[in-house]
């Protein structure tokens, strides 16, 4: 595996530096190996993990987790169907699942009604869409590996009762 797509999935708050100094590699040669990387088009980008439960202004949007079934189409099986839900500006995340629905669209809205509405005027709208399901995210406790403490105190040991 190259090094230093080893070291972004492991070690993904590393500095080029750092990473050269744990490859043993100039950063230079990081710097090498990461524009190949870009170039084949598998690191896509740097991604900051943040706690928005802390910023008023961001706390507002809303998240949701879709469900969605669809009908394969004939040639394009579900593919067709995820590149064109990926495309809305209100989808951060879709994926193909297997179970009882087909996709799992992650989406981001101003508001309740925003998402509502993406959902009712264009997603369920897509021809071969058979159901969705939506699920509203009230908090998050982890995101991406780190856990979000929201604030609170949080004890090493759970309580035991007798």
């Amino acid at each position: 595996m190259n090094p230093v797509l080893k070291l972004l999935i492991e070690g993904s708050s590393l500095t080029t530096g750092q990473m050269a100094q744990v490859a043993g590699m100039t950063e230079a040669e990081v710097n090498q190996h990461l524009e190949q990387l870009k170039k084949d088009k598998i690191f896509l980008g740097w991604r900051p993990v943040l706690d928005l439960s802390r910023e008023a202004a961001a706390a507002a949007a809303v998240r949701a987790v879709i469900e969605v079934k669809v009908t394969p189409e004939r040639g394009g099986g579900f593919n067709r169907f995820a590149e064109r839900i990926a495309r809305f500006d209100e989808v951060e995340s879709c994926y193909l699942m297997s179970g009882g629905y087909d996709l799992l669209v992650f989406v981001k809205g101003a508001s309740l009604p925003k998402v509502a509405s993406f959902v009712s005027e264009k997603l369920s709208t897509i021809e071969g869409v058979q159901a969705t399901s939506t699920h509203f995210m009230l908090r998050c406790y982890k995101e991406q590996g780190f856990l979000l403490d929201g604030g609170e105190a949080q004890s090493a040991r759970l309580n035991v009762a007798p």
